[in-house]
């Protein structure tokens, strides 16, 4: 009786060791895969704000508490099982999935880009009333929380999808915990950082106030002159990470320009930054191809659809 009471807490010892073990294997995990992904969270934070812009200010910071809990709900109780689910039963399935957002993100890129510089943009403003429905704050706020939820359902597939790939030989318990820690990580930091930028001239209209001191006012006045052009900006780039980004995504499913891509970076390797940047503008320009690709695609479906 007591040999079998020692040697079943012999078994508990050895199992509480290794999941203190595999535990203390997260935080490193973690780490390795928020380097990985790094990329696209810098897409993420760029795309995000364009979504406020226009929106009353006083609505900004609860617009995005919205889409920041949507993510986390996204990642935590959707993306992360699916992709242990995947992982499992059908790990080929992963690749093609995140290949079909990557064209979706190439397809909405190239919409921004073509409304950018359409020569058709002053005719549709002019005759704005006749060919668009006039909609309330309200449904302007939903429909803008909608487009950044789902362009984020996409940029958080492909970020769970890494943090899977960086922890598939794990233990089951490890991959949990470091899926998790970064689907929280990542969603208070990008948020957390778009809450910043969307909510700085209010900050810099409050140090513009004659109660504060000349240098802090100028500093104020500054920020306020300066926020609208970097949100400006800031869309820009945002538009240009949906097109890199999903280029690149469907490039790594590819063989083909999978090889092509780390010959690219491979190349250049002597030079990290002009590789990175040359790696960009070649997806950048891929991805727009291939959003007029598929723009052309759906306009031949729609025309053939009403037929």
């Amino acid at each position: 009786m007591a040999t079998g009471l020692l040697a079943l807490l012999d078994d508990i010892s050895a199992l509480v060791k290794v999941s203190a073990a595999t535990l203390d294997d997260v935080p490193t995990q973690v780490a390795k895969t928020t380097g990985k992904v790094s990329g696209i969270v810098i897409d993420d934070t760029a795309v995000t704000p364009k979504y406020v812009v226009g929106l009353d200010p006083s609505r900004e910071l609860s617009i995005i508490f919205q889409i920041a809990k949507k993510s986390l709900i996204n990642k935590i109780l959707l993306l992360s099982p699916a992709a242990l689910i995947l992982g499992f039963f059908a790990p080929w399935a992963i690749v093609p999935i995140l290949m079909l957002g990557g064209a979706y993100l190439c397809y909405e890129g190239y919409e921004k880009v073509h409304s950018m510089f359409s020569s058709h943009v002053s005719e549709t403003v002019q005759n704005v009333a006749a060919g668009l429905e006039v909609i309330t704050p309200e449904e302007l706020e939903k429909e803008r929380v909608k487009g950044a939820v789902r362009t984020d359902l996409i940029l958080s597939a492909e970020i769970v999808a890494i943090t899977y790939a960086t922890v598939a030989d794990s233990p089951l318990v490890t991959q949990i915990a470091v899926l998790l820690a970064v689907a929280i990580l990542i969603t208070v930091a990008v948020y957390g950082f778009v809450g910043l930028i969307v909510k700085a001239d209010d900050l810099g209209v409050h140090m513009a106030k004659e109660n504060n001191s000349a240098q802090v006012r100028s500093v104020g006045r500054g920020i306020v002159t300066f926020m609208p052009h970097f949100l400006k900006i800031l869309g820009f780039v945002g538009t240009a990470a949906m097109l890199w980004v999903g280029a690149e995504i469907i490039a790594h499913g590819i063989p083909f320009t999978s090889h092509a891509l780390d010959n690219l970076e491979h190349a250049l390797a002597n030079i990290p930054a002009l590789a990175w940047f040359t790696k960009a503008v070649a997806c950048g320009i891929g991805g727009l191809i291939l959003g007029f690709i598929i723009d052309r695609i759906l306009v031949l479906g729609r025309k053939i659809f009403k037929k």
